[in-house]
């Protein structure tokens, strides 16, 4: 829609800025080996701590921003964490007993004096608590307590590989996991990890998964092109999407949770209306011209993950043709295209323009992007969508072009 959002002045695609990376300190030797990939990086929800999964069993957790503390990473493109830095970093290595496959953030909501003293004196978790979940090769789960990294809970129930997680923070405080055994389980935090549910619909791996950000509704995302939206007051599947061609790998939601944007090896990425189900763009990846210096290896446009940013005018790709684009919803094209080997994640931090790729060898890395300025049109259906739903929006008393915008009819 003309005027909508302003995403770039530039005709073709610049490249983001590269700030730092993160290199684990360990032999040459394990580089390049089974089992140091790095399959998750994350921010805390208030955007104090980052983690990683440096490969090898090992996660890292690091104060965010590192220029705060002693590790300071914006003057240097390419650095080894210390694995024995002082107290004054407050830096934690976890170790884990097994691959990490699966790594998300959590926060533990205010109960507003709903909580009764049985019950908090019960629940290992008090209110506001951060607590880091690590999925594991064997189908373990382990929480850890931020930022001292003690362990708080060890579930025990799936029978392969963990590889997602999502948090529900309304007035509960529930895990819910995403495995290779084709099922979601989920876990209340606020019993000491109580199992609620197992949920069964995928035929094939499951992948990923992500809660909306009224907590709501959940996505799920496996093998056999299948995309699952459940609801998280029945734990029943409420429409299952189609579109892929291929196995979905990566799935989130807007910050608004107007949109839901799903990764697949189809070299799409879709981004979907997840109240109607209907299909709104898809962002095609497709392998890089020779020209282009990228490992022979991975000249695909399998697509391994996606982001959106925090305004929610931008979506982050990370793809095996070598390259990490930002696209402008508006304009459905990458505006920013930064070289990027073995890319397997990426998230954007809670507060600024911060992006974190994490690839096969057990590195991170961070790049700044250009501040995007929103219009007020923008601003304006970023708050009505906050509130409304697609049906709510089409009921309104405003102009059909109007309703069109507010439901990212382009």
């Amino acid at each position: 829609m003309d005027g909508a959002t302003d995403c770039s002045p530039q005709t073709a695609a610049a490249e983001p800025l590269l700030l730092a990376k993160l290199i684990p300190n360990r032999l040459r030797e394990l580089d390049w080996t089974s089992g140091c990939e790095t399959w998750g990086v994350a921010f805390s929800p208030d955007g104090s701590y980052f983690a990683w999964s440096q490969g090898h069993n090992i996660v890292k957790l690091v104060p965010w921003p590192f220029e705060d503390h002693k590790t300071n990473c914006k003057s240097t493109h390419n650095f080894k964490v210390d694995e024995s830095s002082d107290g004054r970093c407050r830096e934690r290595l976890i170790d884990c007993g097994q691959t990490v496959w699966g790594l998300s953030f959590g926060a533990s909501p205010s109960n507003n004096g709903k909580q009764s003293s049985e019950n908090q004196h019960k629940s290992k978790l008090q209110s506001s608590d951060a607590v880091l979940a690590t999925g594991l090769a064997n189908g373990e789960i382990k929480l850890w307590k931020v930022p001292t990294a003690h362990l708080l809970h060890y579930l025990k129930g799936h029978q392969s590989v963990v590889r997602s997680f999502a948090f529900i923070t309304n007035e509960n405080f529930m895990l819910v996991s995403a495995s290779r055994d084709r099922t979601l389980r989920v876990w209340d935090l606020k019993q000491n990890g109580k199992l609620l549910h197992i949920l069964k619909g995928h035929d094939q791996w499951v992948y990923c998964c992500a809660v909306s950000p009224d907590s709501t509704m959940l996505c799920s995302v496996g093998g056999g092109r299948t995309v699952l939206l459940w609801s998280t007051v029945t734990y029943t599947v409420i429409r299952k999407l189609e579109g892929h061609g291929g196995d979905v790998v990566s799935c989130e939601y807007s910050p608004n949770g107007a949109l839901l944007a799903t990764a697949s090896y189809d070299t799409y990425v879709i981004v979907w209306d997840p109240y109607t189900g209907e299909s709104l763009m898809k962002l095609r990846h497709c392998s890089p011209p020779a020209s282009l210096d990228v490992d022979e290896g991975f000249r695909t446009g399998f697509v391994r993950a996606v982001s959106f940013s925090q305004e929610g005018l931008n979506v982050t790709s990370v793809a095996d043709d070598g390259l990490l684009r930002i696209w402008c919803l508006d304009l459905q094209r990458p505006v920013y295209v930064a070289p990027l080997a073995n890319g397997l994640c990426c998230t954007f931090s809670p507060h600024g323009r911060v992006l974190a790729t994490g690839t096969r060898d057990g590195h991170v890395t961070f790049w700044t992007v250009p501040r995007v300025l929103p219009t007020l049109q923008h601003t304006c259906r970023n708050a009505v969508r906050h509130v409304m739903t697609t049906h709510q929006v089409m009921l309104l008393p405003v102009p059909k072009k109007i309703k069109q915008f507010l439901v990212y009819k382009f």
